[in-house]
């Protein structure tokens, strides 16, 4: 097992959501479906940072369920303000935020001045904002840059089985945020949808330069040789461990990383060196 594992994509829940979960699924239509997955299952900060030995990770990329109302919003970042300063050896915490409602920068600015580092995982298609809109992402998208933050977000593949969080918010979403916005660093989870493939034609790659892939849910959809094929598309230095944790342990992604034909240094930019990079 590997310790030095940074996982730049867990989802903490406050005890007060999961013992009211049902109330939160009347309040936010994305989050019932969500977890209406028999997958689905939450974990606080407090399990999380008991089982950071056990699951080989030195460090965790925390944020709570972005919700389509920013007041949700801000009571999941206060969660997330607060578990970072108790586990601040554990935890990098990134806040959440619509992006296309009203006191979205300033509660980014609040999270900022209390410690927090990043944007995400935002749900386009949950939150109802447009991800190709300028007028939708110019602030977050300004505020990130200024202060050198990387934006998490909730990307789709356009084929494939359906599941429950499967949204229309794909490939050519994506590289439309991309240009829109150079100055930004990106996180697009689950691979991006698919979208480094696309990497090899030289406009598309030149639009996501700033572009990172987490592997998250990447069991569920991708055979384990997607791994080499980001080395062979010369993109193994934008791909960070992201395990959709407590969907799936990092432990799963980092025995199936090793048991491809990777040389050591390429597993190490996926599990910790990359993220390093970004992130500290």
């Amino acid at each position: 097992m590997m310790s030095e594992m940074i996982d730049a994509h867990i989802h903490i829940t406050p005890p007060e959501i999961i013992e009211n979960e049902r109330d939160y699924c009347q309040r936010d239509d994305y989050f019932s479906l969500l977890c209406s997955n028999p997958k689905n299952e939450f974990i606080t900060a407090d399990e999380l940072a008991d089982k950071m030995g056990e699951l080989g990770l030195k460090k965790a990329v925390i944020f709570g369920f972005a919700f389509k109302d920013n007041e949700l919003c801000r009571r999941v970042n206060d969660y997330t303000i607060e578990s970072v300063r108790e586990y601040p050896d554990d935890f990098i915490g990134f806040c959440v935020v619509n992006p296309a409602s009203e006191g979205a920068v300033e509660e980014l600015n609040r999270c900022k001045n209390a410690g927090l580092r990043g944007i995400g995982e935002l749900f386009p298609a949950g939150q109802n904002f447009d991800i190709t809109s300028s007028e939708d992402m110019a602030e977050i998208c300004n505020f990130a840059a200024e202060e050198d933050w990387p934006i998490l977000v909730h990307v789709n593949e356009p084929v494939g089985h359906d599941y429950a969080g499967k949204t229309e918010i794909g490939i050519e979403e994506g590289v439309e945020l991309a240009g829109n916005f150079p100055r930004n660093e990106f996180i697009f989870a689950h691979w991006g949808g698919g979208l480094p493939f696309y990497e090899l034609m030289p406009e598309i790659g030149d639009t996501l330069a700033n572009v990172y892939y987490d592997t998250a849910a990447s069991p569920f959809l991708y055979d384990d040789q997607i791994f080499e094929v980001m080395r062979a598309l010369g993109i193994i230095d934008r791909v960070l461990l992201g395990s959709d944790y407590p969907l799936i342990s990092p432990q799963v992604y980092e025995e199936r990383i090793k048991a491809t034909d990777l040389e050591r240094e390429d597993i190490e930019k996926i599990l910790w060196k990359n993220a390093e990079r970004l992130l500290l």
